[in-house]
């Protein structure tokens, strides 16, 4: 009797935890799409210090390059977009725990990340570049042996950096700033020598800053920026990027892209 009700219970528990998991999620059944169209909301994740793809702008709303294609994809999607500050060192963790539903935010495709998310097609090209004081004597990667760079910490500088080891190996010392807002104060102020950032992101800072920085020539490496997603959202990235290519498509990316930089540089459909 004893075998038979621990049996009983044995099973009816394992049937309880089959139907709660069937609640979130079928075994080989992509439900992402199907999931934000029933909530009615896409929920995206980002860096709301990371001009000009996402920030925070005078009156505190979050405003951006990425911000304003987003909106219009979840607009013909048919849904309400979520905009949800993230601690960037821990997107992934966020992404992978359901409390976003994609990385939007100048967000580079790198071989390490398609290995845990994925990644849309390209939609804009970026490089890592090192910004400098105008005034400082650094031309090259060389002239900066024995000073110190910062980064933003959990970015793609941060692999940029690594793979550049002799550049790396070469520094005195490398600080990891929250938000490259937070190192480009303080490469003003003197507390590093020079910033490891994107390209797009010193281009803005620099334009709208007024600050006496300068890029120097030489690049960490060319990268591209994606939206992210669970490995297995497929559906869902497919709804989003079909929405971008219609965009692309009726030129609505051509006049957010030529507002936001100057002219078109999107790659949607050129790649």
């Amino acid at each position: 009797m004893k075998r038979f009700v621990l049996f009983s219970l044995g099973f009816m528990v394992m049937v309880a935890g089959l139907c709660a998991s069937g609640r979130s999620a079928t075994p080989g059944v992509d439900n992402s799409w199907n999931n934000v169209a029933s909530k009615g909301k896409l929920i995206l994740g980002l860096d709301d210090s990371f001009p000009p793809m996402g920030y925070r702008n005078e009156a505190n709303d979050i405003v951006g390059y990425d911000v304003d294609l987003a909106k219009e994809a979840a607009k013909r999607l048919g849904v309400q977009l979520v905009l949800q500050p993230i601690d960037w060192n821990a997107k992934e963790q966020e992404l992978n725990t359901g409390e976003i539903d994609c990385i939007w935010n100048g967000f580079t495709i790198t071989e390490e990340r398609k290995q845990a998310l994925n990644f849309t097609k390209p939609y804009l090209k970026n490089a890592q570049v090192i910004v400098v004081k105008t005034d400082s004597p650094y031309q090259t990667l060389t002239d900066l042996a024995g000073k110190t760079a910062g980064l933003q910490a959990g970015s793609s500088s941060v692999d940029a950096l690594e793979e550049a080891g002799a550049f790396k190996a070469s520094l005195k010392n490398v600080i990891e700033y929250k938000d490259y807002l937070t190192a480009l104060m303080d490469l003003d102020v003197g507390g590093a020598d020079a910033i490891v950032i994107d390209l797009v992101v010193a281009n803005d800072n620099i334009q709208r800053s007024g600050k006496p920085f300068r890029i120097l020539n030489e690049t960490l490496g060319a990268e591209e920026f994606g939206i992210g997603f669970r490995k297995n959202d497929i559906a869902l990235a497919d709804k989003v990027w079909g929405a971008l290519e219609a965009m692309t498509a009726d030129g609505t990316v051509a006049q957010i892209t030529t507002r936001w930089f100057g002219s078109d540089i999107s790659i949607i459909g050129k790649n």
